[in-house]
């Protein structure tokens, strides 16, 4: 599946690495989607709300399953990340920047989707164009 027809299917997106700081990328990638429409479920281990939701520790205590969990975190805390996604997840998206090819192949045995070293902002917005 592609980039785009992930984001046209899905709609439910666990931001691990979420910031409450406005000039952060994984804050304004986050707040874009929102207001396109998108359920952010944002996973921080240090942030308890951000802009009113709650905030996960961590991928393993989200409540329920998610579409997509979207990683904003260094390359070698990615496959961590995959295995907790593990049942929870359908697609494991790596934002721009972010490659483990590691954690591609593990996250792919598993039966997700992967993209990697895309930005989801930028990939919504040629979908608008």
């Amino acid at each position: 599946m592609t980039a785009e027809e992930i984001l046209k299917k899905y709609r439910d997106i666990a931001v691990v690495g979420i910031s409450d700081k406005p000039d952060r990328a994984s804050y304004q990638v986050s707040k874009y989607l929102m207001e396109n429409g998108y359920n952010i479920i944002p996973v921080n281990p240090v942030l308890e709300d951000w802009e009113g939701k709650k905030v996960y520790k961590d991928v393993k205590s989200i409540e329920g399953n998610v579409d997509v969990v979207d990683i904003f975190r260094k390359p070698e805390f990615v496959e961590e990340i995959v295995k907790d996604a593990k049942g929870k997840a359908r697609v494991i998206w790596m934002q721009e920047g972010i490659v483990n090819e590691d954690a591609k192949k593990l996250a792919m045995d598993m039966g997700m989707e992967v993209v990697m070293d895309k930005c989801m902002k930028k990939e919504h917005q040629k979908l608008n164009k």
